[in-house]
């Protein structure tokens, strides 16, 4: 299999370099950048980066502004590194289209299962189209439309609504969510899915209303 390569962006030579160590020994290539504006750079001269490293506080250009400017151009998985733990910062990532929100200090090897688990999930696994209720879902192209036009989603949107669409009718709980669509031992709660649904039926528009909140439970798609 191809050696897959990951941008590990952070100003701390010490942390980029026990990244790359341990990507390396799990057979990813990796370039680094010790700034936002080298980040972006590198980014888009290299064109074949499968999943981004981001630290939050950068000099010159921080995580955020990375991240936006990426997200106007590419839905490349990002994982977000902070030295904070705060809710308003994890919320903000999640709108920006970060896929993951790890605070420091973190286990590298969980850091290098959660690229793994990312990288997995947004290899196209075969190309199978599904179309229910308008919603047309192309798993090799990696592409939703809505009654015909696409919309634009980030990996973890994609996932989670496939999963949805693949367990229409069923009533399924946040935990269950987080297993199937996050596929690892996720340090977080269920706040974190709740966002995604919120972001994901925002870009639905009316197709999004097929999402049903299931009280002090999870949630169920079902086609009216």
């Amino acid at each position: 299999m191809e050696r897959l390569k990951v941008l590990v962006v952070d100003d701390e030579s010490r942390m980029r370099k026990l990244v790359k160590d341990f990507l390396k020994k799990n057979k990813f290539d990796v370039v680094e950048a010790e700034d936002g504006e080298q980040a972006v750079d590198l980014f888009f001269k290299q064109k074949d980066i499968a999943l981004i490293i981001l630290d939050v506080m950068m000099p010159k250009m921080d995580g955020w502004q990375v991240c936006r400017e990426i997200r106007k151009y590419s839905k490349v998985p990002i994982i977000m590194l902070t030295a904070k733990s705060d809710e308003r910062d994890e919320l903000l990532g999640f709108e920006l289209g970060v896929d993951e929100y790890i605070s420091k200090p973190f286990s590298p090897k969980i850091l290098v299962a959660r690229v793994e688990a990312i990288i997995r999930r947004s290899v196209p696994v075969d190309e199978e189209i599904v179309e229910i209720g308008g919603i047309t879902v192309n798993q090799s192209a990696h592409e939703v439309k809505i009654d015909g036009t696409p919309i634009e989603l980030s990996v973890k949107e994609f996932e989670l609504l496939t999963y949805f669409i693949t367990n229409k009718g069923v009533a399924l709980s946040r935990e269950k969510i987080l297993n199937n669509v996050w596929n690892y031992d996720y340090f977080g709660d269920a706040r974190t899915i709740d966002t995604h649904v919120k972001k994901l039926r925002s870009k639905m528009g009316k197709k999004g209303e097929y999402i049903k909140t299931i009280w002090g439970m999870g949630y169920k798609f079902e086609v009216d």
